[in-house]
């Protein structure tokens, strides 16, 4: 048994915070300059050349990509041998995004009634926790902006649907979302599983630490990337554009999990992210 105490827990996720707020994934920036090499409209040239520059702005002044620093949603994967000492675990990660969002001077978004509102703070976090081999801690903070995620959508299809209404439904959600979610996307997609599972699919298929890996291995990944790829193309030919004012990068890369269902039933989630993709992990 290792023993983890709950202060450092606190510690880690509240450094994350600032990590996934300033400094934007190595990954998505790559796919931003590969976009910025292809694209051809001169605007979007000019917008992803800016978005670009914001990000090395960012890093560089320790300021945040995004004024809205979004929801934190915290991925906690524990390992079966791990004891959290002195603290519990829940408390101790919404103490280190309140920490790291007060050091960070990151903006308080977060209003603790959702019907009464009232004056926002920096907590709770949506925090999804796991099981899993070993003696160490993985943990990952996703602030995940409201203007992409307003824009995210869950539908349950009959288990008879075919693959071109599934992607009629998620081309819809991308053109529904626009010019305001701050394209240019990352879009994931959770098929399977129960409704709320899906959408937990969805959001995780943001968190892969290379936009153009696939999430799946095995028999389905073929399937599953050729269906990438042909959203992928369909969603550029939108001309949405970047920021919405046209161009052939609506969206980076669209990420798909599938996950095993009931014989009735079929969930497709999709969840936006804006071009501001921002997590950051580490493993204790």
């Amino acid at each position: 048994m290792r023993v983890i105490q709950a202060n450092k827990i606190t510690k880690v996720v509240a450094d994350l915070a600032i990590q996934a707020n300033q400094a934007l994934r190595k990954d998505v920036l790559r796919a931003l300059k590969a976009a910025y090499k292809k694209e051809t409209n001169k605007r979007a040239k000019v917008i992803l050349d800016a978005i670009i520059k914001n990000a090395y702005i960012a890093r560089r002044e320790k300021l945040a990509i995004c004024q809205d620093t979004g929801l934190a949603v915290v991925f906690a994967e524990i390992g079966q041998d791990v004891h959290i000492s002195g603290g519990f675990l829940i408390k101790a990660i919404n103490e280190g995004i309140e920490l790291g969002y007060r050091q960070g001077y990151l903006r308080d978004s977060i209003v603790r009634d959702p019907l009464l509102r009232g004056k926002p703070g920096f907590t709770p976090a949506v925090i999804h926790t796991g099981i899993t081999k070993g003696r160490k801690v993985k943990l990952t903070v996703l602030p995940k902006g409201f203007g992409c995620e307003n824009k995210s959508q869950v539908k349950m299809f009959k288990p008879t649907a075919s693959v071109s209404e599934i992607k009629k439904f998620i081309i819809d959600v991308v053109k529904n979302a626009g010019p305001d979610a701050c394209p240019p996307f990352v879009i994931g997609v959770g098929i399977g599983a129960t409704q709320d599972h899906a959408c937990l699919l969805a959001k995780k298929t943001l968190l892969k630490n290379t936009v153009h890996s696939p999430c799946l291995s095995g028999r389905q990944a073929g399937t599953v990337r050729r269906l990438e790829k042909e959203l992928l193309k369909e969603i550029n030919r939108l001309n949405i554009g970047p920021m919405g004012l046209g161009g052939k990068t609506t969206a980076l890369a669209v990420k798909i999990k599938t996950y095993p269902t009931h014989i009735a039933g079929l969930p497709v989630a999709v969840n936006i992210s804006c071009h501001a993709l921002r997590s950051a992990t580490k493993i204790i």
